[in-house]
């Protein structure tokens, strides 16, 4: 049987150094924010204020993804500072993915910055593995402008490890006879699935190191972490059975949520975000012809407390209006009257859309008629922009009618307003 020989490619400071090569590139910059401390941070104001990506000088100040923009000017004041743009971000994956697709056709997206390739059976075409990943790595720099880091191996969980060895811009192999060298003595935490509270409950075991789980008996683990405990013993020992799909699973559930600019401390308001977030799910419902038979909403408050509710209807449905009325009747049921910091809308238990519903004997809602409604208004939006069609009660309204996901003030920049240096 032929070996298998996967990749992970992850791109080095991704929304950064995508923003400097489109600064280098396309604005005339002459100063390259990877090098020096940089960082894409979020709006304050809109209460986004966190870092999303940093250059590799930045970590010399401890400048960490997700912590607050305040606590990283206490730590570098002189940080560069930009905002997201997200639509800049997603030309730049799909390029990226496109140049790996010219190596193979098994390409499996991991998240907007990650990608798998399945390069089995590829050497008459490109080289020994090693090679092979060089190549893709300098293809991308050269076209690009932005480096990645390739993780070479049998497997996805290691091929994802060594890709997180040393970077930027290297190419790293573990291969299972290599594990025991470059991967056992890394501390738990660089171990995929470990999270904090995992490594917490491992250093109470006197467990400190991914060798030291792998070398710990399996049973003793499951007795007291149950079927977590089995999976990261096995991935202690890089074991991983899972394969690269190229073509994504069908989703198992939509859903979209915002945290608000303000504090929501009114029905109303709060039922009017759960309506802007509807909108965006019941359209990816229809979009992808589906229902939904579970809807579900959570709430979190400005003390970052979360609470959620959810309810099975007797029919599946991807009707904004009829979600909608199951979001703000659970809304009712749950909230506590505590003012509300960000809302969520979500679906589950997802079937065709050409599912049968279940008739009422005395209700005289016409479901065909709302449904004709949703899809006319779906195309008009598809054609013409999304807010081509907006609901009457968005006309005066600080909420944006289709809320959730990457808000607006994310998906691009006015650079005319900027520092470009």
């Amino acid at each position: 049987m032929q070996k298998k020989i996967i990749f992970h490619i992850d791109v080095n400071s991704a929304f950064l150094s995508w923003e400097a090569v489109y600064r280098l590139r396309h604005l005339g910059a002459e100063l390259d924010l990877r090098e020096i401390p940089s960082a894409i941070g979020g709006d304050i104001e809109k209460r986004h204020g966190i870092i999303l990506a940093k250059s590799i000088p930045a970590k010399k100040y401890q400048i960490k993804t997700g912590e607050s923009v305040p606590e990283a000017l206490k730590k570098c004041p002189h940080l560069y500072l930009t905002p997201p743009n997200y639509n800049l971000y997603e030309r730049c994956s799909n390029a990226f993915l496109d140049i790996l697709r010219r190596f193979t056709p098994d390409v499996e997206p991991f998240s907007i910055d990650e990608a798998y390739m399945d390069m089995t059976g590829t050497e008459k075409l490109w080289g020994p593995p090693k090679e092979a990943a060089d190549l893709v790595r300098n293809t991308i720099r050269e076209e690009l402008g932005f480096t990645v880091n390739v993780g070479v191996s049998e497997n996805k969980l290691l091929a994802k490890m060594a890709s997180d060895f040393q970077k930027p811009d290297r190419t790293h192999t573990l291969f299972p006879s290599e594990i025991a060298e470059k991967m056992w003595p890394l501390p738990v935490t660089d171990l995929f699935f470990v999270g904090h509270a995992t490594a917490i409950k491992l250093s109470a075991m006197g467990i400190r190191t991914i060798g030291g789980l792998a070398q710990t008996d399996p049973s003793f683990l499951k007795a007291r972490m149950k079927k977590h405990g089995e999976i990261i013993w096995a991935f202690a020992n890089g074991l991983d059975f899972s394969v690269v799909e190229a073509q994504p699973a069908p989703n198992k559930g939509y859903g979209n949520s915002t945290t608000i600019a303000f504090d929501v401390k009114d029905h109303k308001t709060a039922k009017l975000v759960l309506l802007a977030l509807t909108e965006t799910v019941a359209a990816r419902l229809r979009q992808n012809h589906v229902k939904a038979e579970v809807i579900s909403i959570g709430i979190k408050t400005s003390e970052f407390h979360h609470t959620s509710h959810q309810r099975i209807l007797s029919s599946p449905t991807n009707i904004t209006k009829e979600i909608h009325q199951t979001c703000c009747q659970l809304f009712d049921e749950l909230w506590d009257g505590s003012p509300i910091r960000h809302l969520g809308v979500h679906t589950s238990r997802i079937v065709p859309e050409t599912s049968p519903r279940q008739i009422r004997l005395f209700d005289e809602t016409d479901y065909e008629k709302l449904e004709d409604m949703d899809r006319a208004v779906d195309r008009i939006r598809d054609r013409f922009g999304i807010d081509s069609v907006k609901r009457a009660v968005f006309q005066k309204s600080p909420i944006d009618h289709m809320s959730g996901g990457i808000s607006r003030e994310k998906r691009t920049v006015n650079y005319s307003q900027l520092d470009i240096r």
